[in-house]
């Protein structure tokens, strides 16, 4: 296999970033699709398998966990080899194997191994990715690229189509048949990456010699790093406990029927995708800063949405849409920012540390405790977790420094 450069992307994807872009979307919207599968399933799951809220909150937890230490030492290994397309197919086949897995599940104990691998093999996709947009797209361009590749086919597949065709899968097929559907598109998905990305022919730079903790302790003491870590963190706890208890929320406490939750949830989809463009656009021209204390904050209307508004589930529906725009930020914390703030060596292994911190620290307690907190006081406590939340992160936004380029020439004009 041809080795790759740290810039060499794809030779096609370099004359057409779009292309790249379109393409790394659409798997990543892939990926999603098969990470929120079981969420969406739950209502059919739970019980079938008699799990308590503190297990569900652990399957949460371990594809955290494992996606975590994946992204890590993925984003370092292809810093240090830059075979970036050989690591991306390999981790989408395998994903994709693993959903099958998880329809096979007839235990809490299987079920909990199968989303262990899944993390795995998925941890180190986006930071792969990413890595291929920073050195493919302009600066000027970066955000709203990062921002598509990261939220639009994550939003528009695992957000918005997932919930809807699951649930139909389901209870059409039962949730084994749903989880083996989901993993079909993943293959097809490794396919158009084997066939139209092309890796350059560029010989690659000479790797970093130093050890992976003298690289860490220099991205770490980066105060906009350290920022993004921190908030990473905080908005994956949210977004992971959004994931695994608002659909049991709307269905025990609300009393919404599967059909009208995943109609529901799937708005959140809708958001995010229109987020990809609108907020990372916005960011490119008024600033990262701004944009990231705003979202955040907005964040408090969903799960304040969910427990206390008593209308249509429309207008429901609507107060999610809104509140959902918190997710627009995702790729700035986790990709726009850190890439700008750091030297172009260590862009992956930068992102990987934001990632898999937020995975480690956010995606694998966060669900565990919401779990604990639900079974002691009831399902609403997770949503008042989610609230403090994105409070903190707004909160955090604040001591960012200012990296778009666009603002940066404007000051200094």
């Amino acid at each position: 296999m041809i080795e790759q450069s740290v810039e060499g992307v794809v030779a096609r994807a370099a004359r057409h970033p779009s292309l790249l872009v379109g393409l790394l979307s659409l798997n990543f919207g892939i990926l999603f699709f098969d990470r929120n599968a079981l969420n969406f399933l739950m209502p059919f799951v739970k019980p079938d398998l008699g799990l308590s809220n503190t297990e569900v909150g652990l399957t949460a937890s371990a594809l955290s966990l494992s996606w975590a230490f994946a992204a890590l030492a993925v984003g370092a290994a292809a810093d240090r080899s830059g075979k970036r397309k050989a690591f991306l197919i390999t981790c989408t086949v395998a994903f994709s194997l693993c959903s099958f897995l998880s329809g096979l599940a007839g235990s809490f104990l299987m079920l909990f191994a199968a989303r262990l691998l899944m993390g795995t093999v998925e941890g180190g996709v986006m930071p792969v990715s990413q890595s291929m947009i920073a050195a493919a797209v302009p600066r000027e361009r970066r955000g709203l690229a990062m921002g598509v590749t990261q939220n639009f086919g994550s939003n528009l597949l695992g957000s918005f189509v997932a919930p809807v065709m699951l649930v139909w899968f389901a209870k059409t097929l039962g949730w084994h048949g749903a989880f083996f559907i989901a993993g079909i598109p993943g293959l097809i998905s490794a396919l158009l990456l084997w066939f139209f990305v092309e890796e350059s022919r560029t010989p690659a730079k000479p790797a970093d010699t130093r050890n992976l903790f003298a690289n860490l302790k220099e991205i770490v003491f980066e105060p906009n790093v350290a920022l993004c870590v921190a908030m990473s963190v905080l908005l994956v706890s949210y977004l992971v406990v959004c994931g695994a208890f608002m659909p049991l929320f709307l269905t025990k406490v609300r009393g919404y029927d599967p059909t009208t939750m995943s109609w529901v949830m799937g708005t959140l989809g809708v958001s995010a995708a229109i987020g990809s463009f609108v907020v990372s656009h916005i960011s490119d021209v008024f600033g990262r800063k701004p944009v990231m204390i705003v979202t955040s904050f907005l964040g408090v209307i969903l799960p304040l949405g969910a427990m206390y508004f008593t209308g249509s589930a429309w207008t429901l529906a609507a107060i999610f849409f809104f509140g959902w725009a918190l997710t627009g930020i995702f790729p700035l914390f986790m990709a726009t920012v850190p890439s700008e703030s750091v030297a172009p060596g260590h862009i992956t292994t930068a992102m990987a540390l934001v990632m898999g911190m937020g995975e480690v620290l956010g995606g694998v307690f966060s669900p565990t405790l919401a779990g604990k907190a639900a079974d002691l006081t009831g399902l609403s406590a997770p949503l008042w977790i989610m609230t403090g939340l994105c409070t903190a992160a707004g909160i955090l936004a604040f001591a960012l420094r200012e990296t778009a380029p666009a603002v940066l020439r404007a000051r200094a004009v």
